[in-house]
């Protein structure tokens, strides 16, 4: 298992850039592929972006694509998610996940494929 700690979050404009990061701490995080997701008030946790152990591959929810970027240092055990144009409506909790991959480099974007989550960073989106 991986301890994934969230940090970045804050209240920030419409239009506006944020940049959320996730340490990891634990095991082999370089073989860990990641994930970010988001909890809005009232709504089910939903995907917005993966990336895959090596960095190599990533993946993005549709309302985010073209505005938000994941990347990872695994250098550093950290993976990132820049948010560029925010919009209120991605006001939300944003959850840092993790999962093995030893021999695959692929991307994951199911809730239930990652077991092991952080505690959440607020972002919110003022218009």
């Amino acid at each position: 298992q991986v301890q994934l700690v969230e940090s970045g979050g804050g209240l920030v404009q419409a239009g506006d850039s944020l940049t959320l990061s996730c340490a990891a701490s634990g095991r082999t995080f370089s073989r860990y592929a990641m994930g970010w997701f988001r909890q809005a008030p009232g709504n089910e946790r939903e995907f917005v972006a993966s990336v895959s152990w090596t960095g190599s591959k990533t993946g993005y929810a549709d309302s985010v694509k073209g505005r938000f970027t994941i990347s990872r240092d695994n250098a550093k055990n950290t993976v990132y998610l820049q948010m560029n144009s925010l919009r209120p409506e991605d006001t939300a909790v944003y959850y840092c996940a993790g999962r093995q991959a030893p021999t695959s480099d692929d991307v994951y974007i199911k809730l239930t494929n990652y077991p092991d989550w952080g505690q959440g960073t607020q972002v919110t989106v003022s218009s």
